[in-house]
């Protein structure tokens, strides 16, 4: 068993808060015994697109993952509560062994270093191991969907689909791209974002984790049949049952040709109606479902990536506005009415690079 030291943490954790730093390494030093947690090998593990951070600790048996949500800026609540919901389903989600909800801080069960992305072979579509692992991840989505969510988490409802698209114009059209929307092109916008709508909330509803991609799955690179485990849940509601499968299959960090897209959406389809999931009887009209809500998606991303690198200096995120433009602008092109939303898109793209128009799969 690892020593347990009740010493401030180790010199590669930084603070920007002192007082922060002080109730972390009390915390540490109260839980760590219980767990067996060797206090000098905390090392940070990740950080994602809000306050939160994590470090890995190093413990009686492997190792643990401690959560550092400061409570001003971070509701640990939803996250606990999904959690608690999830793992009632089976699904792959870590364990929560402690909790300080004053202070926000967690110990969580470790669920691995390698994420889904860090895995794949991204210049070999058609991979064995790639293969494994994105029917891993369908499997994995198929247990959180049979998850009941209806009463039980937040709708999916027409207010939040409307202040999620909304960061489109206010954030990646006018404060990234510069560009000024004049009344007619206001209007066009309402009148597409009410068609999006209208078709997404038609969908079936199920449990939606809200960002199932390749970087909150997490993998073993050794066994790529092996189960996911998942992670950064705590936004999910009870929404339209093509949300997460656009997330796993068009994915901001990696891009897939269509016909790969397909073959995996196919599969999905194929264990969700085996499992009794509320999917459509045709893979036509379920692909098209998954085409508008992956459009709603796509503005919605691009609104909050233009927002993370502008409001919080997290500029990394425009390395990935590409490939969700690209994602948003083929579903432009391919339907008939969304033709002003192409050339805004175009028009936003212009004095970066360009655009060109895709073609692709309908049905």
């Amino acid at each position: 068993m690892p020593e347990t030291h009740a010493s401030a943490p180790a010199p590669a954790l930084t603070w920007v808060d002192p007082a922060r730093a002080q109730a972390f390494a009390a915390w540490l030093a109260e839980v760590g015994p219980r767990h067996g947690l060797d206090a000098g090998s905390v090392q940070p593990a990740s950080a994602d697109a809000s306050f939160r951070r994590y470090f890995r600790v190093a413990a009686a048996e492997g190792s643990r993952i401690i959560m550092d949500a400061p409570p001003e800026k971070e509701d640990c609540r939803p996250f606990v509560a999904v959690d608690r919901l999830l793992a009632g389903g089976f699904v792959g989600v870590p364990a929560i062994l402690e909790w300080d909800e004053a202070q926000g801080f967690m110990l969580l069960s470790d669920l691995g270093q390698h994420t889904l992305l860090s895995t794949l072979v991204t210049d070999q579509p058609w991979d064995a191991g790639n293969r494994a692992r994105y029917r891993s991840a369908t499997e994995e989505l198929v247990r959180l969907q049979a998850v009941p969510a209806a009463g039980v988490l937040p709708d999916y409802d027409d207010a939040l689909l409307q202040r999620e698209m909304d960061l489109f114009p206010d954030w990646y059209l006018t404060q990234l791209r510069g560009l000024t929307l004049d009344d007619t092109q206001r209007g066009h916008l309402t009148r597409i974002f009410t068609t999006i709508k209208t078709q997404v909330l038609g969908q079936a509803r199920v449990l939606v984790h809200r960002d199932y991609h390749s970087r909150n799955l997490m993998a073993d690179p050794a066994d790529p049949a092996a189960r996911l485990g998942v992670i950064d849940f705590q936004d999910a509601v009870h929404g339209p049952i093509t949300y997460d499968l656009v997330s796993l299959l068009r994915d901001a960090y990696v891009m897939w040709d269509e016909d790969v897209q397909i073959d995996y959406a196919v599969r999905y389809w194929e264990a969700a109606r085996k499992a009794g999931l509320p999917v459509p009887a045709d893979f036509g009209d379920f692909w098209r479902d998954f085409e508008w809500m992956g459009l709603q998606r796509h503005l919605k991303v691009l609104g909050i990536f233009a927002r993370l690198a502008i409001r919080d200096g997290k500029r990394q995120y425009l390395d990935d506005i590409p490939r969700v433009w690209t994602y948003a602008h083929r579903v432009a092109a391919r339907y008939s009415g969304l033709g002003p939303l192409l050339r805004l898109l175009e028009q936003a793209e212009a004095a970066n690079g360009g655009a060109q128009t895709q073609v692709g799969y309908t049905f």
